[in-house]
This record gives structure tokens, sequence and C-alpha cells, in this order.
């Protein structure tokens, strides 16, 4: 049987105000520290995407009292650890859900069996255990499912460590310093260049002092987590995708209010403007320990540029969209230092090569990297996309669509409820030509 399809199709100019779904990142951290604090707290804006559900069916299955009040709104009372599960943590399709969580198991007395979906079982889970067995933990397996046994070597606490990471990566980082509240000592993470620091802007929140020393981070072991009520920020990842569509299609002019500014989320942002996008920035003030602000994209004629390798690790999510702009771009994009795309949700970077070249687009694709040849116009389009599963792929071929002179459909669109539920309904709403095949 076929399975279903959507297809976005030319567009004229999008406008509105929408506002951006809540951080997925933080609302995976904000789930699962309110699950290791003591007492009551209220999470809002929590973004009720198939990955975050994941994390909320986890963390009451290991012992916190979840409840849904309300869209986006949820209490959490935590028992200040976590407990044995009944049976199988399910992961879905969410890494951040599974190598947080492992971190987490770490420093209890439980074992814990961890899967996931078909593409969660290919991604490497190797940098998590790695550490992590250094540290005392049990890891069955370099990749789900796996089997975490948790508490030290015969129940004593998990040994403190030093890690200094191979590549930036805050699900590492996070997995490490969530073991480290139970460690015996300082356990500290230091990265060859900055990752997401969500953990350790949200610890505080919870009571948890954290060190932080240029690119090392650190927690000392013992410190209990004080339940407390959150606000979720905006996901960055997600505004870019109505932003971009703006960006592209002439006469456009789309807002995305709440947006979280972390600078290491706004690479995406910070590459557009020096692209030649109208795109700014109003409104900023201080959300859940973050800073927020509302953007405002126009349709732009927009140049090639190198990206700095050094810039990918704050917007390691957005390749695609850039590249799908890039293609719509006058003269090449250069994106290199991308090897941590090769084992995201799919291959990132032979995925975004395909898509594009089914658009219509010229790209050349690097071991870890990209080169668009943009043609200062949107690519013809009129392909079927294979997103082999990755949300984000779907949503950069379809705002492509948009733009293009031809419709462009992906498969398997039921995958974008992983991160952005609701995002064709927002699109449609800006005036996007979008549905099903």
């Amino acid at each position: 049987m076929d399975r279903p399809s959507l297809t976005a199709r030319p567009s004229t100019a999008l406008s509105g105000k929408v506002r951006a779904p809540g951080d997925k990142s933080i609302s995976h951290r904000a789930l699962i520290l309110s699950a290791l604090a003591v007492g009551e707290g209220r999470i809002d804006g929590l973004l009720e995407s198939d990955d975050v559900l994941a994390t909320a069916a986890a963390v009451a299955a290991m012992g916190a009292e979840t409840e849904r009040l309300g869209p986006g709104v949820w209490r959490v009372v935590g028992q200040g650890g976590l407990r044995q599960p009944d049976g199988i943590i399910d992961c879905g399709n969410s890494g951040t859900a599974a190598r947080l969580l492992m971190g987490a198991v770490a420093g209890y007395l439980i074992e814990v069996r961890f899967d996931g979906d078909e593409s969660l079982r290919g991604r490497p889970m190797a940098r998590v255990s790695e550490p992590l067995v250094l540290m005392g933990a049990r890891v069955s397996a370099d990749r789900l499912p796996l089997t975490v046994g948790g508490g030290g070597h015969f129940g004593a606490p998990l040994n403190a460590i030093q890690w200094t990471s191979r590549n930036a990566s805050a699900q590492v980082k996070s997995a490490i310093l969530l073991a480290g509240l139970r460690a015996d000592g300082v356990t500290s993470v230091t990265e060859p260049s900055a990752s997401r620091d969500h953990t350790e802007r949200m610890l505080p929140l919870f009571g948890v002092e954290v060190q932080r020393d240029g690119l090392t981070a650190s927690v000392g072991g013992g410190q209990a987590l004080s339940a407390t009520d959150l606000s979720v920020p905006g996901d960055p990842s997600s505004a870019a995708f109505p932003l971009a569509a703006a960006l592209l299609i002439p006469g456009s002019r789309v807002t995305v209010e709440g947006v979280m500014l972390n600078p290491a989320r706004t690479g995406l942002f910070e590459t557009l403007v020096e692209m030649g996008a109208d795109l700014t920035i109003t409104n900023r003030r201080e959300q859940g320990g973050e800073t927020v602000g509302d953007i405002t994209a126009r349709g732009s004629r927009m140049r090639g540029v190198e990206v700095p390798p050094e810039r990918a690790a704050s917007m390691i999510d957005e390749y695609p969209i850039l590249a799908a702009l890039a293609s719509a771009a006058e003269g090449p994009t250069i994106m290199r230092g991308l090897e941590e795309l090769r084992v995201k949700e799919s291959d990132r970077i032979a995925g975004t090569a395909a898509m594009l070249r089914a658009c219509g687009a010229t790209v050349e694709e690097e071991p870890a990297g990209l080169i668009v040849q943009g043609q200062a116009r949107a690519p013809s389009g009129g392909g079927r996309v294979e997103t082999h599963g990755d949300h984000r792929l779907a949503m950069s071929a379809l705002v492509l669509g948009l733009a293009a002179s031809r419709p462009v459909s992906v498969d398997r669109p039921d995958m974008i409820a992983t991160s952005f539920p609701g995002f064709v309904d927002l699109m449609t709403g800006l005036g996007a030509q979008m549905g099903p095949s």
C-alpha cells in the first residue's frame, strides 16, 4: 500500500503573525529535570510533539507523576529520583530522549531497557555509553535496543570524571552532567566548540550549582533538585520554516513571536543576515532563563556565502532549510564541518543533497559538507522527495515547494509531528498552498 504524501504548491506572498512552538530541546529537559526533582512543578509552553511525549511517558514510567492540564501546560511531581520501570522505555524517534535519559538512569540503582523506532536504532550511542561506563554504569550495547544499569558497580556511587568530548554535542554533555549529579566528586565535560547550553542554564533553576569555564561545564555530585515552574520559549529550529518560506516568496512578510535567541541556537539567523536576508528582531525579553524575541522575515534576494565551520553547532538542525534557501540565492553557498549530520535522524548530508536534486537544484556532496549552487531563483521543483523518516528534510522540501515553479511532494509526512505538530495548519494559515497529494 502506498504511504500518504504531502504536497506544497507554488504560493503567492505569505503574511501574518504566528507563535513559535515550544522549544523541543528545552521541553525534553524540563520534563527530565522535573522528574529528578522533589516536589510539584508546572511547565507552560511544552512542545507536545511525538518526541517530547515519548519523554513524558518515559519519566512517568520511572516514577514521576505527570498530568496534562491544557494545551502545552503540564504538571509534574518528581520523587527526587528515578524508579525501576515495569517495561521497556520507548524513545520513539528521539535521540535527545534516549541519550539524556541514559545519563539520568545511570545514577540510580535500576536497570532500564531502552528502544526506539528504526531510525533511532541506527543512531550511535557509544558517545554516551563510553563515558557512562567509565563512571561505573553498565551499558549493554552501542545502539538501541540497549540496557543501562545504574548506580555504579555493586551499588557504589558513580565515579566523577573529567571528560573531553571529541565532538560538540549537547546531548552527550547533558547525559554526562545528569549522571554527574549522582557521582562522587565533580564531573566536568570539555568540548572542542560550544554546543547548546540549555542543561547548564536550566539546572540552576532547580537549585543545582553549575560551573562554566570557557568550553568546560562542571557539576558536583550529591546536589538535590527542587521542583520549580518553567516557561518554555519558542523553538528557533521550528521558527526557521515559516521564516524561510517568507524569505523565498517575493512580497511576503511573516512574524514569528516568542523565538528563543540563545546564542548557541541562532547560527542560522546570523547566516541568513550575511546572505542579505531581511530579518528583524524586536521585543527582546527574558523567559524561562532564556532571551526570546519576535522575528520578522520579508521576501528577500539573497547571495551565497561560506558558512564558518565553527558555526555548525549553533545551527546543526537548520542545514536542510539553509540548503533550500541557498538553492534560490545568487552564487554558491559552502557548508562544511557537518560530520554530525551523518548520524542524525537520517544521513542529513546525503538526504539534503537528494532533496535538492529532486527539486531541480544543483548541489555537491562532500564527506562533511555541502556546496549548493544557487541560481538566483527558486529551483523548478516537480519532485517527490524521499525523506527517510526525517522530519526536517520533509519540512525543508515543502518550504522549497512553495517557491518552486512546480509542486514538491514528500513521503511520510506523519514524521513532521515528531518536532512540529501543527506545521501544515500554521503554514496554510499564512497563505501557503500545502495539503495531501
